[in-house]
C-alpha cells in the first residue's frame, strides 16, 4: 500500500549565506523596511495570545500596524504557556562557566539529533541575550542570587547554568510580562482583542493568506475577519494523544486547517516525551501533571536494583537502588536531555523494576539535596512544585521520593516555515510551537519559552515587514469566491458534526485516539506497530463520523461541538503523524525505531538517508500525502553520535 507520495524537494530561500555569524544581521537590512506612516495602513491577525503570540501582537501593535488578536480562552492570559514551569535560556555567561552564543547554537543542534537548520538556530542563540533584557525592564520577577544579581541553573542537554527562571512559574511570570505589554496596545486602540473566538479557516485570496474564519464560542457566530497578513500562534498538537501536559482545550485546528489550504506540515512525528510526569492514577485522567525538569538539578533518579521488589523507598537500602541515570551517563548524570532520560525510565520499567502502581514510575529523591542544601533553601527553589506534586498524590516529597513516568508534553513538528517565519502561503507566518522550525527531533528543556519570545518581540516584527512592504492589498468582502467558499466549508463541517446523532461521546474517540498514538507512536515505535496504527486510526475515523454524538446546536455555547471539530482534525494528524514515523526508518530524538538502535540500546540514526526535513503536502482528502524534503546542510556542526556518556 502506498502510504504517500514523493514530491518535488523545497528549500530556505530566505536564509542569507555566508557567515553564520551575520546572517541575521544581514537580513535585516536586506529586509524592506513599512514606513511609519503606511504601518496604520496595513492589518495583521494574530491567532493565539501565548507567549509567542502575545509578544508578537504587543511589538507589531507598537511598531504602528493595526492588530487583530484572537483566541479561544476567556482571556489572552489563559494561554497555555502560563503552565511552563522551570526557565528559559539565554547565553548571557553570568556564571562564567564557558557558556557563549555558540556553545547555546552547539548545544541546540546537538540536542535536536542534527535535525534542525544552523541558520535558525544559530539565530535563536543570538537573541536569547536580549529577552532577557527584555523582560527584565517588563519587571518579570527571575530569581537572584543573595547579592541581587540574576540567578541561573542547569537543565537536561547541557554543562553550563544558561536557564533563567522564576521558582517554578516561569511561563506565567513571561505570560504576565507579554500580557501586559499586549494589553497596553488594546488600551491604546492599537490592538483589537477578540477572546472566546476559534479560527476554524484560513481565507487564501489569489494565493495569498488574507484572513481567517472564526466561530464566537458563545454565540456560535461564524465570521469572516480580513487582514494584509495572518500570524498563527497557536501552539503545539501533543493532545492527539489524548493524555499529555498541555491544557485540555490545547488543539491542531489552526495549524491543520492552514495545512489543508496548502501549508506544507513539517516533520509531525517528533513529538517530545517529558521525563518529570506525575504518572497516570487512572481512567478518570483526561490530562498529566508536569513536574519541571528543574527538579532534576537537585533530585536523584532511581529505580530498585531488584525487579519487583515493592518495598517502600525508605526501606530499600542505598546500595540496593540504582541511580540508572548517573550509572549509565556519568558526563551528564540526572541532566541528560530529554529524549535520552525518557527512553532510559521506560527501559528500566519494562525490565520490571519500575515503582508505582503497574510498575509505571521511577523516584525522583530529594534526600541528599536536603541533607546538603537544608530544607529551607529546597523550598526556596521548589516550594510551589513539592506543594503541587502534593496536592495531587498526596504525598509528601520532602519525606518520600517523587515518583514521575514519561509522558508527551511538546511537539517539534508544525507547519513548515523559511527563515523569515514564513509558510508556504505567502503572507502565512508561523510562529512559536506551531512552527517546526528550532528544534530538530527533540527540544532542550527552557527553549520552548525562549523561542515563543524571540519569534514574537525580535524575528517575526522585522521579517513581516518585508511582506508587508507590497500591502496593502486590494479590499475583501463576504461576498469574493474565496472567502464565500471558505466560511461555507465551516458551516458545511459543523452541519456535519451535528447530523451525525450517535450514540458514542466525542472524549470516547478522543481517548482511543490517543492509545493507539501512545502504543505505537509514541516513545517506541516499529514498521509493523506503525502500518497498524494507520489501519486502527482510518477504521476508528470511519466510525466517528457515523456514531460521534454531538448533542446541542451550534447557534449558541457547545463545548461538545468545539472538542469534536478538533478531534475530527486530530484524526487527520495522527494518520499523518504515523506516516512520518513510518517513512523515517531511523531513531532519532524523541523517535526511537526499534528496528534501528545501536548495540548498547542507543538510538541509532541514519544521517545518509535521512538528513532533511520532511514537509508533507496536503494532496486531498483520502489521497496519500506528498513528502516535500528540505535538506539539511551542516557547515558547522558536523553530525556525530549523540553520547552524553
Amino acid at each position: 500500500m502506498n502510504y504517500w507520495s514523493e514530491g518535488d524537494p523545497i528549500a530556505d530561500t530566505a536564509a542569507p549565506d555566508g557567515p553564520i555569524e551575520t546572517r541575521w544581521e544581514r537580513r535585516q537590512f536586506a529586509a524592506k523596511l513599512v514606513n511609519p506612516a503606511n504601518r496604520r495602513k496595513l492589518t495583521v491577525i494574530v491567532v493565539g495570545t501565548g507567549l509567542a503570540g502575545g509578544s508578537a501582537a504587543a511589538t507589531l501593535a507598537e511598531a504602528g500596524y493595526k492588530v487583530r488578536s484572537y483566541c479561544y480562552q476567556d482571556s489572552p492570559r489563559r494561554a497555555h504557556s502560563i503552565a511552563a514551569q522551570g526557565g528559559i535560556n539565554a547565553a548571557k555567561n553570568y556564571r562564567n562557566d564557558g557558556d557563549s552564543v555558540y556553545r547555546l547554537f552547539y548545544d541546540t543542534v546537538k540536542g535536536g539529533d542534527f535535525r534542525a537548520r544552523e541558520s535558525n538556530v544559530y539565530r535563536l542563540a543570538q537573541v536569547s541575550v536580549n529577552i532577557i533584557d527584555q523582560c527584565v525592564a517588563q519587571g518579570v520577577p527571575f530569581a537572584r542570587e543573595y547579592g541581587g544579581l540574576l540567578d541561573n541553573r542547569s537543565f537536561g542537554g547541557t554543562q553550563v547554568s544558561r536557564t533563567f527562571y522564576a521558582r517554578g512559574q516561569t511561563g506565567q511570570q513571561l505570560l504576565l510580562g507579554a500580557y501586559q505589554a499586549l494589553e497596553r496596545q488594546v488600551a491604546l486602540g492599537n490592538v483589537e482583542m477578540h477572546t472566546r473566538h476559534e479560527m476554524l479557516e484560513l481565507i487564501v485570496v489569489d494565493g495569498k493568506a488574507r484572513g481567517i474564519v472564526v466561530r464566537d464560542l458563545v454565540t456560535g457566530e461564524i465570521s469572516t475577519e480580513f487582514a494584509d497578513a495572518v500570524v498563527l500562534a497557536s501552539g503545539g498538537y501533543g493532545n492527539v494523544f489524548f493524555l499529555s501536559t498541555n491544557a485540555k482545550g490545547c488543539n491542531v485546528t489552526a495549524s491543520w486547517r492552514a495545512h489543508r489550504k496548502g501549508a506544507l506540515f513539517a516533520n509531525p512525528c517528533y513529538t517530545q516525551i517529558h521525563p518529570t510526569c506525575i504518572p497516570e492514577s487512572g481512567t478518570h485522567q483526561s490530562k498529566l501533571t508536569l513536574m519541571s525538569e528543574s527538579l532534576r538539578n537537585d533530585g536523584r533518579v532511581w529505580v530498585p536494583v531488584r525487579a519487583g521488589d515493592d518495598r517502600v523507598p525508605a526501606d530499600i537500602p542505598e546500595d540496593e537502588r540504582d541511580y540508572y541515570l548517573e550509572r549509565i551517563y556519568p558526563s551528564f548524570g540526572n541532566l541528560v536531555p530529554r529524549d535520552i532520560a525518557s527512553r532510559a525510565a521506560k527501559n528500566v520499567c519494562d525490565e520490571g523494576r519500575g515503582v508505582g502502581p503497574g510498575g509505571l514510575g521511577v523516584y525522583l529523591d530529594f534526600a541528599d539535596a536536603i541533607a546538603r542544601l537544608g530544607r529551607d533553601a529546597v523550598e526556596a527553589k521548589y516550594g510551589n512544585l513539592f506543594e503541587m506534586y502534593e496536592r495531587i498524590t498526596g504525598d509528601d516529597p520532602y519525606i518520600t521520593p517523587m515518583r514521575i513516568y514519561p509522558a508527551v508534553h511538546y511537539t517539534m513538528g508544525g507547519l513548515w516555515v523559511d527563515y523569515d517565519l514564513q509558510s508556504t502561503i505567502p503572507g502565512l507566518f508561523v510562529v512559536g510551537e506551531a512552527n517546526f522550525s528550532d528544534h530538530g527531533a527533540n527540544r532542550l528543556g527552557a527553549s520552548a519559552l525562549m523561542q515563543g519570545l524571540a519569534d514574537g518581540y525580535f524575528v517575526l516584527p522585522n521579517t513581516i515587514n518585508d511582506y508587508l512592504a507590497s500591502g496593502p492589498f486590494p479590499a475583501l468582502s463576504a461576498s469574493h469566491p474565496d472567502v464565500a467558499a471558505a466560511r461555507a466549508a465551516v458551516s458545511e463541517r459543523i452541519s456535519a458534526l451535528l447530523a451525525v446523532d450517535g450514540d458514542r461521546t466525542v472524549d470516547s474517540f478522543h481517548r482511543e485516539l490517543g492509545h493507539i498514538m501512545w502504543e505505537y507512536c509514541g516513545m517506541e515505535r516499529t514498521e509493523e506497530g506503525l502500518t497498524k496504527a494507520i489501519s486502527l486510526i482510518r477504521s476508528l475515523r470511519e466510525e466517528f463520523w457515523t456514531r460521534v454524538k454531538v448533542p446541542g446546536t451550534g447557534e449558541t455555547l457547545n463545548q461538545n461541538l468545539e472538542r469534536a471539530g478538533r478531534v475530527a482534525d486530530f484524526f487527520e494528524l495522527a494518520e499523518l503523524m504515523c506516516v512520518d514515523a513510518l517513512h523515517r526508518a531511523e531513531s532519532c530524538g524523541g523517535h526511537f525505531r526499534a528496528e534501528s538502535q545501536t548495540p548498547d540500546g542507543e538510538a541509532l540514526r541514519h544521517d545518509d538517508e535521512f538528513s532533511y526535513v520532511a514537509a508533507w503536502q496536503f494532496a486531498g482528502t483520502g489521497e496519500p500525502p506528498v513528502l516535500r524534503r528540505e535538506t539539511l546542510d551542516f557547515e558547522y556542526v558536523h553530525p556525530s553520535q549523540r553520547s552524553y556518556k
